[in-house]
């Protein structure tokens, strides 16, 4: 799946250093869906993502040349867990978050290993995630947890 975006996108390694700029988006980029759903914690939102990042598994979202957002892609049980994947609530809507899941996508098919990952119930991440060919494994209150099959290249 080809994605086109007016902006200049690149990934580039998450260091040590991004954890603040990565936990402040994501509280930002959540609050609505966790809000919603009765879980929003001004603390507890940045501090849960301090405490699981790993830089290694992470990338930064660069576009024009500034920080964006990030996506974790870590090694889970017999393939990969999508987690952490933020963007900038100001470039939502306009193909980068397609474009680099899509980018992504195609690593993770080569090698010919499934994807999961879960999502909150009611988030519209849930539609981009479908439309990559994420499927619903199960589901509870809170979550939405799905797997993706890798394609033939």
């Amino acid at each position: 799946m080809h994605v086109r975006t007016t902006h200049s996108w690149a990934l580039r390694p998450a260091t040590p250093d991004d954890v603040e700029a990565i936990a402040e988006i994501r509280a930002v980029v959540m609050r609505p869906d966790l809000t919603r759903l009765g879980r929003y914690d001004e603390h507890r939102v940045r501090q849960r993502f301090r405490d699981s990042y790993v830089p290694e598994h992470t990338s930064v979202i660069v576009v024009e040349g500034r920080f964006a957002g990030s996506v974790t892609l870590r090694p889970f049980d017999d393939g990969w867990c999508l987690e952490s994947f933020f963007l900038d609530e100001r470039l939502q809507g306009q193909g980068i978050g397609s474009a680099v899941l899509s980018t992504l996508l195609e690593r993770t098919d080569a090698d010919g290993v499934p994807v999961r990952l879960n999502v909150l119930q009611g988030s519209a991440a849930r539609r981009l995630y479908e439309r990559h060919g994420f499927t619903t494994e199960r589901e509870d209150a809170i979550d939405v947890f799905m797997v993706r099959h890798p394609h033939t290249l």
